[in-house]
């Protein structure tokens, strides 16, 4: 029930955001409460930009600097992902935007390129790559021909693509690469107000990057409309992140968690160690308190003048129970709107003014609406030694009632070698193979990596276990990292859930976490000792040979009298002696 109802809030809050976004500039904040003393906040900013003036470089809304860009790579659609740590499905439940704007671990980059050919859409392919990693600072120029792959199940085009029919999609993950604020700040330049008014102004590096999982998204998309036919590229920025309320809240200049003293903690007295000088903190049971300015460090910055303030649906969205009481500071005039039975409140932001929503701790009667996801998914490697290893993949089903069917997508590196014939897909419930459809393209050494699909169907309350045996490959020196005994990263894999909720375009996604795959590793010291000694024999050998060829040996009698270095000398110190006068 509780699923339910969460479920239609969210269908209405994004019904309302994209009527909203019929409006050239849009942004809106969605702040959800979580289990564990956690708090959701989505960050959603959308731009408009007619077809006609993108197309005349007449930039608006979307920037000249990626819009360039695009045009250059001849891309149609555009979708980036930059993204850290882990969603916890078990105890936060669904992902948020249903994992349409999650990317996997490190970035992710897939997009519809217009061009004639295979081999004229990958030079454009790494064209918008070697853009993009100098437009956001990332290490996108390493994505090449072994870190791209061609999906042909997992991804379907969000925009309307009328006019360009000989479109390539391109997919490519360095699961390996640091997000940093390098990769924020020019995030942040992309939007209008650039975080200096509107709901960007609370995005900051030391909050986004200190959360237990962090995506920042980047969409681009032509959309035309059903009447007019009118077409329009839409820009779409996203942040989510999941911050603990506790940890965030503490100052900045106290970053390493002190304990408060005995005295100062309200102690659970029914323990049997209960001292004087022993505690266990009392459960109180109740919500914890907070507000934007102690969860981000500071106020919201009042509104983004170039949004419709005509609009009806605030910019700020709190998702609670109506019984949580909720405190508006603020000098300006702000609006509030409540739907769906008080559970969603959304305040409209006031115009050159700050803002802060103040949470006092309270108890609740209400407990959090947490709705599962379709899917629970995890992977992990199996096996040991340094030759060969296997992959489990293992998909809870939590329906008791309808089956799921969803595409299963793998993109592993050229050194990871599957045995497909060890393909094992086994179902808890039923002895039927789940396996409906399977796309395999094998790696190629130092050329191109494993591209596997699947498409499954999981019956209700069943667990798949998905296995298969692989092969490690030996790399050339020159090949390793610097920190190769670490291991090598692996894309995590993606599942898109096809039936049986009816997903609009932007689909319904799961990516699990990413795979560390130990390799056979040679000790690199010892190219060091060996040049080091070789080195130095040959610098002992040809020393004494280029002695023994230049220097002439004579016998000590052969010398003459007048010259060597003993009779200049005594020469030398005569003559000093008659210039003193001295015997």
């Amino acid at each position: 029930m509780l699923s339910s109802v969460l479920l239609f809030v969210l269908n209405a809050f994004v019904a309302v955001a994209a009527a909203a976004a019929a409006s050239d500039y849009h942004e809106q904040l969605l702040l959800r409460p979580l289990p564990q003393d956690t708090l959701l906040a989505s960050f959603n900013f959308r731009s408009n930009e007619s077809q006609a003036a993108f197309e005349q470089q007449n930039f608006r809304y979307v920037p000249r600097s990626l819009g360039q860009i695009l045009q250059h790579a001849h891309t149609q659609e555009l979708h980036l992902r930059f993204s850290v740590g882990r969603w916890d499905a078990e105890n936060w439940g669904q992902r948020p935007w249903q994992g349409s704007r999650e990317g996997g671990t490190g970035v992710e980059l897939w997009a519809w390129i217009e061009a004639d050919t295979e081999e004229q859409a990958f030079a454009r392919w790494l064209t918008l790559t070697n853009a993009l990693s100098g437009l956001f600072c990332a290490s996108l120029n390493f994505i090449d021909a072994t870190k791209t792959i061609r999906p042909v199940m997992a991804f379907s085009p969000e925009g309307d693509h009328r006019n360009a029919p000989n479109l390539h999609l391109l997919h490519g993950t360095l699961p390996h690469e640091v997000v940093c604020t390098e990769n924020l700040t020019p995030f942040l330049k992309l939007l209008p107000c650039k975080g200096k008014a509107g709901i960007s102004s609370l995005l900051d590096g030391h909050k986004l990057f200190d959360a237990s999982f962090q995506t920042m998204a980047i969409d681009v998309r032509p959309v035309c409309g059903l009447d007019d036919g009118k077409c329009s590229l839409e820009m779409e920025q996203s942040v989510d992140m999941v911050l603990d309320i506790a940890r965030s809240k503490r100052p900045r200049d106290n970053p390493i968690p002190r304990p408060l003293p005995v005295d100062q903690i309200e102690c659970d007295t029914s323990k049997g160690y209960n001292a004087h000088d022993t505690c266990f903190p009392l459960n109180k049971g109740t919500e914890p308190g907070w507000s934007l300015e102690e969860v981000f460090g500071k106020p919201l910055r009042g509104s983004c003048p170039l949004i419709d303030q005509g609009e009806e649906l605030g910019s700020v969205c709190l998702n609670t129970p109506p019984e949580r009481i909720v405190e508006v500071k603020t000098t300006g005039e702000f609006g509030e709107t409540r739907l769906s039975s008080d559970t969603l409140r959304c305040y409209r932001l006031p115009v050159g003014a700050d803002l802060d929503l103040v949470l006092p701790e309270q108890k609740m009667t209400t407990g959090l609406v947490r709705p599962d996801p379709q899917l629970f998914a995890a992977r992990s490697i199996n096996g040991h030694g340094q030759e060969r290893g296997s992959t489990q993949a293992i998909i809870k089903n939590p329906s008791t009632t309808e089956s799921v069917e969803f595409v299963y997508l793998e993109s592993l590196p050229w050194f990871m070698k599957p045995y497909l014939h060890t393909l094992r897909a086994k179902v808890s419930t039923s002895d039927e193979s789940p396996i409906r459809e399977t796309y395999y393209r094998p790696a190629l050494d130092r050329q191109r990596g494993t591209h596997l699909e699947l498409r499954l169907v999981i019956p209700p309350a069943s667990t798949l276990t998905l296995t298969y045996e692989f092969e490690k490959a030996i790399l050339r020196y020159t090949e390793y990292p610097p920190d190769a005994n670490r291991g090598f990263d692996v894309a995590p894999a993606v599942l898109r859930i096809l039936s049986p909720q009816a997903a609009d375009k932007k689909g319904i996604y799961i990516r699990t976490t990413s795979l560390l795959l130990p390799l056979p590793t040679p000790d690199f010291s010892m190219p060091y000792n060996v040049i080091i000694l070789t080195s130095t024999v040959m610098a002992l050998g040809f020393g004494n040979i280029f002695n023994l060829l230049v220097r002439r040996f004579v016998g000590a009698d052969e010398v003459p009298a007048t010259g060597g270095l003993k009779n200049v000398l005594q020469a030398k110190i005569a003559g000093v002696k008659a210039k003193l006068g001295r015997p």
